[in-house]
């Protein structure tokens, strides 16, 4: 572990498979503490292979046991502009990898409704967040991070980089075309914890860049405050181009 900066603290973990067991061991204590404080865990998931993995992990043994379901309540960081059952949405592939199998009430399931009226369901996403979460920011947010730098559907040079006073919004993409539902940085800065994963050789120079930059260029570098430090967790091979 180290704490790279005032709003950083980088862990590389080791390998991948270590690397996502220690992912799941952060979830699994993210969630201890906060059942621990308030009686409840509110976590924001996110898409992408390593997330997938990792629920994987925590919905089955030894860790689906070491946690009441019944206490978890299910948002997400960002989603696209699909039907829940398309194969790019990401409630789906976080309930096919295994959130469904575990025994969550439906009515802790939030998933983002961003295939019809996004910007009019982005409004009503915060309006039910910010009622569900008292005011305060959730337990946990899981983040990755894109070889553009873009982490939730914060991609670099969009709208949402600059909003200040919304905690969801609709979100246009234009190098992807296409409009996605996002937690915008005043949320996902607010929550108690908040990890990134950042796993594989594929992410090696944007992992350098960011950890090597004087000032923040890429959407992921404005993830983390002092008063809630980001958690950068990498394995080795993504790792292998710091200097650490």
């Amino acid at each position: 572990m180290l704490t790279w900066d005032e709003r950083r603290t980088l862990i590389v973990a080791g390998d991948q498979e270590t690397s996502l067991l220690f992912c799941a061991e952060h979830f699994l204590k993210a969630y201890q503490e906060s059942v621990a404080l308030h009686g409840s865990f509110s976590v924001a998931l996110s898409g992408g292979s390593t997330p997938k993995a990792v629920f994987a992990l925590l919905t089955k043994s030894p860790y689906a046991a070491k946690i009441n379901w019944s206490l978890v309540h299910l948002f997400w960081s960002d989603e696209r502009a699909v039907d829940p059952d398309h194969p790019d949405s990401n409630f789906r592939m976080a309930m096919e990898a295994g959130f469904s199998k575990v025994a969550i009430p439906a009515s802790h399931i939030h998933r983002m409704v961003a295939e019809q009226d996004i910007e009019i369901n982005a409004e009503l996403y915060e309006t039910y967040l910010r009622t569900h979460l008292h005011g305060k920011g959730l337990d946990l947010v899981l983040l990755g991070m894109g070889e553009d730098g873009h982490t939730a559907s914060l991609f670099p040079e969009t709208e949402a980089l600059h909003v200040k006073d919304r905690w969801v919004v609709a979100n246009h993409v234009p190098q992807k075309n296409t409009w996605r539902m996002t937690l915008t940085f005043p949320c996902i800065n607010a929550s108690r914890h908040i990890a990134i994963y950042v796993l594989g050789e594929s992410k090696q120079e944007m992992l350098k860049q960011i950890f090597t930059s004087k000032k923040p260029v890429f959407p992921v570098e404005l993830v983390g405050t002092v008063e809630h430090k980001a958690v950068w967790i990498a394995d080795q091979k993504a790792a292998a181009l710091l200097p650490v």
